[in-house]
C-alpha cells in the first residue's frame, strides 16, 4: 500500500465516524485523558483489526490506520496523539505477520511523534515503535535508517523515561539486525558518519555499541567500512565519560585484531586519519594512533609505499612527545619505518620524505632532529645517486644544524655531511660550504670549529680534508678570516689525535725517501699557513724543516708584533713541551746533526720574541739544558749546509727558497691590508686624520 500519510488530508475526528469502522465511543476513549480508557479503546481497535485482517478487508484496515495516523497522531491535543500511538501499536499487534504490508502507513506517524514537544508523547512513540518492530521483525529493516535516526533522537532525549524506553527499543533492533542475513550496511554508513561526529555522550555510547554489534555479525565485514567511522572512534578516546572512552578503546582494539587477521586490507584511506590523530592534544588519541601506525608498518610493508612521507610526519611528531610511553612506541615505530624504507625495492619518490625531514631539522625537540638525521643518513646510503639531485636544497639546512645546541645533533649532522662528501663531486662543495659558514658565523668557528674539523677528519680522509681546506682558503679575500682559520687548523693539527696521519706525512716530507704526496702536503699547507706567521713557524718545526723555520723566524723582524701574535707564540711554547714535539726536544740531544744549528737558531729566535714571562723562562730553561749538553760534549758548531741544499738543488728536496719568498709575499699582503683598514677607519672618522685637538 502507498504511504498513507501522503494520501490523506488531516480531518477532524468528528467528520469520520460514518465512514470509519471505528465507533465514536472507541474514538472518544482513544482521545481521553485517562490512560486506562485509551488502553481499553486500543484493545477494542486491536480486536476490530484482527477481525478485519482475518476477513481480508484491507481497505478498512487502511482507513483505520489513516484515521489514527492523521487525525490522532498529528492532532494538536497531546492526549489524542498518545491515543493514536497506542492505537497504531494495537493495529500492528493485531496484524501479526501481515504487518509488513502496512509498514508504510504505520511507521511515519510514529516516527513523526519522536520529535514531539511532550515527553510522554515521545515515550508513547518509542513504545509504539517497539511494538511495531517486535511484530514486523526482519521486515522493518527496510526502514532501518529511519528507525535508527529516531533511535538517535531518543537516546539524546532529556527525559529519563524516554531514555529507558529507547534502551529497550535499541536492544530489540540489535537482535533483529544480528539475526538478519541481508542487512544493508552500505546505506547505513552515511548515517553512521553523520552521527559519529556528535559529542553527546549517550549518542556516542549508542554508536559504539552498534559498531561492535555489526562487527560481530558474521555476514557483515565492518572492516571494509572502517575508514568511514575510524576518526569518530578515535575522537571518543578523549571523551569526558570513562565508559565511552573504554568502549571506544575496546572497539578500536577489536578492529586492530581484525586487521591483523584479514587477508587483505586497504590501509591507504586510514593513514590520513592516523596521521591527524597522532597530532591530537589528547594523550590517548596520540598513543592509539602511533600504535596503529606501528601495526600498519608491520602488516602493510611496501603496500604503504605511497604513504611513507605521511607516516614519517606522524612518527616525527610523536618521537618527542611529552609522554614517555608514546616516545617509546614512536621510537620503535620510527626504526620499523626506517628499516622498511631501507629494504624497499620498488621505486618511490623521495622528495616528499626529504621535504619532511628538512623541516624536522628545525624542530624544537632534540630527539626529532636526531631521528631526522638518521633518516637522511640512511637515504644517502640507500640512494646516493637520487639524493644527489637534492643536495643543493638539503645542504643549507644541514649547515644551520651545525649550530645546534646539542653536541649529539652536531655529531650526527657531521656524519650526514661526510656521507654527502663521499661523492667526488660533492667533496669540495661540502668543505667550501663549511668554510663559508665559518666566514659569516665566527662564533661557531670559535665554539665548534675544532669539533667540526676533527669529526670530518675521522669520517673522511684527514689529509684530503686539510689539503682541500688549505687550497680553498688561498682563494679567500677576507684576510683576517683566513688568518684566524689557519690558526684554528694549525692548533688542531698540533693537538688532535685525529690528525696523526697528517703529522706523520709532514714529519716525513723532508727525508730523502719522502714520497711526492708527503712533500705536496707540506707545500700546500705551507702556502696557506703563510697567512699566520706563528702557525707557519710551528708547521716547519713539526715537519723538521729547521733550516726553513730559522729563515721564517728571521722574517719576523719585518712583521708587526701584536698582543695576539705574542699570545700565539706563548701558546706554541706550551705546545713544544707536549708529546707532539717530543721529536724536536730529542733532536736537541743530537748536537752533531747538520740540522742542530738551524734548530737551535729557530728556538733562540722564538725566545727573543717573547717578553719576560713564564713561557720565556720555560723555553730558556730548555735551551740552557741543550747548550750545557753541547758544551759538555765539547762539540764544534756545525756549519750550515751548502747553499745548494737549501735551494733545493739536491734531487728530491723541497724548494725552500720559494717557500721563504712565499712567506714574505703573503705577510706583505697582510701588512698592506692592515694599513688599508687603518686608513679606511681614519677616513671614516668625522674628525679626520690630522684634526686638531679639541679645545
Amino acid at each position: 500500500p502507498a504511504n498513507m500519510m501522503g494520501d490523506y488530508e488531516t480531518n477532524s475526528i468528528s467528520s469520520s465516524p460514518a465512514e470509519s469502522p471505528v465507533t465514536p465511543a472507541i474514538l472518544r476513549g482513544l482521545g481521553d485523558r485517562s490512560y486506562d480508557k485509551r488502553k481499553n479503546a486500543a484493545l477494542e481497535i486491536e480486536a476490530l483489526v484482527l477481525t478485519l485482517n482475518d476477513a481480508g478487508d484491507t481497505d478498512r484496515i487502511c482507513s483505520i490506520i489513516a484515521l489514527l495516523g492523521q487525525d490522532f497522531a498529528t492532532s494538536t491535543n497531546a492526549n489524542h496523539r498518545k491515543g493514536g500511538l497506542i492505537g497504531l501499536a494495537a493495529i500492528a499487534i493485531a496484524l501479526r505477520s501481515s504487518t509488513k504490508l502496512y509498514l508504510d502507513a504505520l511507521l511515519p506517524p510514529v516516527m513523526h511523534c519522536l520529535d514531539d514537544p511532550e515527553s510522554r508523547v515521545r515515550y508513547y512513540a518509542c513504545e509504539s515503535l517497539y511494538n511495531i518492530a517486535k511484530v514486523g521483525k526482519q521486515d522493518i529493516l527496510t526502514y532501518f535508517n529511519q528507525i535508527f535516526d529516531g533511535l538517535c533522537k531518543l537516546y539524546s532525549d532529556i527525559d529519563m523515561d524516554v531514555k529507558n524506553g529507547s534502551c529497550l527499543l535499541d536492544r530489540l533492533i540489535k537482535e533483529i539486525v544480528s539475526e538478519s542475513e541481508n542487512f544493508d550496511v552500505l546505506s547505513f554508513v552515511p548515517l553512521l558518519q553523520k552521527y559519529i561526529r556528535r559529542t553527546n555522550p549517550y549518542l556516542r555510547k549508542l554508536l559504539v555499541d552498534w559498531i561492535m554489534v555489526l562487527d560481530s555479525v558474521p555476514d557483515i565485514e565492518m572492516i571494509d567500512w572502517l575508514p568511514d567511522f575510524l576518526d569518530g572512534l578515535f575522537n571518543m578516546l578523549s571523551d569526558g565519560n570513562r565508559e565511552i572512552r573504554h568502549a571506544a578503546d575496546v572497539a578500536l582494539g577489536g578492529f586492530l585484531r581484525d586487521i591483523r587477521e584479514a587477508a587483505m586490507v586497504d590501509f591507504g584511506p586510514m593513514v590520513s586519519i592516523l596521521v591527524r590523530q597522532s597530532g591530537s592534544k589528547d594523550r590517548a588519541n596520540r598513543l592509539a594512533a602511533i600504535t596503529w601506525i606501528q601495526e600498519f608498518i608491520t602488516l602493510g610493508g611496501e603496500r604503504l609505499i605511497l604513504f611513507y612521507s605521511d607516516l614519517l610526519s606522524a612518527v616525527m611528531k610523536c618521537i618527542s612527545d611529552s609522554e614517555i610511553d608514546i616516545q617509546e612506541v614512536a621510537g620503535k615505530t620510527n626504526q620499523n619505518l626506517l628499516e622498511l624504507v631501507r629494504i624497499t625495492t620498488k621505486e618511490f619518490d623521495i622528495a616528499p620524505l626529504l621535504r619532511s625531514l628538512t623541516a624536522e631539522l628545525s624542530s624544537n625537540h632534540i630527539p626529532t632532529r636526531i631521528a631526522a638525521l638518521h633518516w637522511l643518513n640512511m637515504l644517502l646510503e640507500k640512494a646516493p645517486g637520487e639524493m644527489g639531485r637534492y643536495i643543493e636544497q638539503l645542504l643549507p639546512a644541514l649547515l644551520r644544524t651545525l649550530s645546534d645546541e646539542s653536541d649529539d645533533v652536531v655529531m650526527l649532522n657531521l656524519q650526514v655531511l661526510a656521507r654527502i662528501a663521499l661523492a667526488p663531486t660533492e667533496f669540495n662543495r661540502v668543505l667550501n660550504s663549511v668554510l663559508e659558514l665559518f666566514t659569516v658565523d665566527r662564533r661557531l668557528l670559535e665554539i665548534r670549529g675544532s669539533l667540526i674539523i676533527r669529526k670530518l677528519c675521522v669520517l673522511l680522509d684527514a689529509r684530503s680534508i686539510y689539503m682541500a681546506l688549505a687550497k680553498a682558503l688561498q682563494g679567500k679575500h677576507d684576510l683576517p678570516f683566513v688568518g684566524l682559520m689557519v690558526q684554528s687548523l694549525n692548533l688542531i693539527l698540533l693537538t688532535a689525535s685525529e690528525l696523526e696521519e697528517v703529522r706523520r706525512a709532514l714529519k716525513g716530507s723532508f727525508v730523502l725517501s719522502a714520497t711526492q704526496e708527503d712533500k705536496e702536503v707540506f707545500t700546500v699547507l705551507f702556502d696557506c699557513w703563510c697567512h699566520s706567521p706563528v702557525s707557519t713557524f710551528s708547521l716547519c718545526l713539526l715537519a723538521k724543516a729547521y733550516h726553513l723555520s730559522s729563515a721564517v723566524v728571521a722574517e719576523f723582524r719585518s712583521i708587526e708584533i701584536t698582543v695576539g701574535f705574542l699570545m700565539q707564540v706563548d701558546k706554541l711554547v706550551q705546545l713544544l713541551e707536549s708529546p707532539i714535539f717530543l721529536h724536536l726536544r730529542l733532536q736537541l740531544l743530537d748536537v752533531s746533526s747538520p740540522n742542530y744549528p738551524a734548530l737551535v737558531t729557530s728556538l733562540f729566535g722564538l725566545l727573543m720574541l717573547l717578553p719576560q714571562s713564564a713561557a720565556f723562562r720555560t723555553l730558556r730553561d730548555r735551551l740552557d739544558a741543550a747548550c750545557a749538553l753541547q758544551q759538555n760534549l765539547a762539540s764544534k758548531v756545525v756549519e750550515s749546509p751548502p747553499e745548494r741544499e737549501r735551494n733545493g738543488e739536491k734531487e728530491g728536496k723541497i724548494d725552500l727558497e720559494r717557500l721563504i719568498k712565499r712567506f714574505s709575499t703573503v705577510q706583505g699582503i697582510h701588512e698592506e691590508a692592515r694599513r688599508g683598514i687603518l686608513r679606511a677607519a681614519s677616513l671614516a672618522s668625522p674628525e679626520g686624520i690630522y684634526s686638531s685637538p679639541k679645545d
